[in-house]
């Protein structure tokens, strides 16, 4: 999934087998059979090409690394404490990505969620106004 996901793009067994040859020595049919089985789950999809198929990941590796995270946690009898524990795990980077990503899934702050200081209100019974 890495080399797929790395191009971003429909692949071939032959791309895929010659990237992962400047590495290690590795034979045609175990690439074909990985894509393959890999097609069967469903991580990706595949279009005919002339004789061969060209395959492409069903979805991102952050969606892919989510749902992991996600099935672990729903498998935890107590949800809070593997929070605490997997955070305890993080890296100071990590942890600030983490803040990053709660910002971005909370959204700007609304009227809502920002607590009524009265300030923004001249008429209200905190500075005596509007009597």
């Amino acid at each position: 999934m890495t080399r797929v996901w790395k191009w971003n793009r429909p692949v071939t067994v032959r791309e895929v087998l010659e990237d992962l040859q400047r590495e290690r020595s590795i034979a045609y049919t175990t690439v074909m059979t990985v894509l393959d089985n890999l097609h069967q789950k469903g991580w990706v999809r595949r279009e005919a090409e002339g004789r061969a198929y060209r395959y492409e990941a069903v979805s991102t590796r952050a969606a892919y690394a989510a749902a992991l995270m996600n099935e672990a946690w729903s498998h935890s009898d107590n949800p809070a404490a593997a929070l605490v524990a997997f955070f305890g795990m993080m890296s100071d980077e990590q942890r600030q990505a983490l803040r990053d990503a709660v910002r971005i899934v909370q959204g700007p702050e609304t009227p809502d969620t920002v607590p009524d200081t009265g300030a923004e209100n001249p008429g209200s019974a905190q500075d005596g106004g509007g009597r």
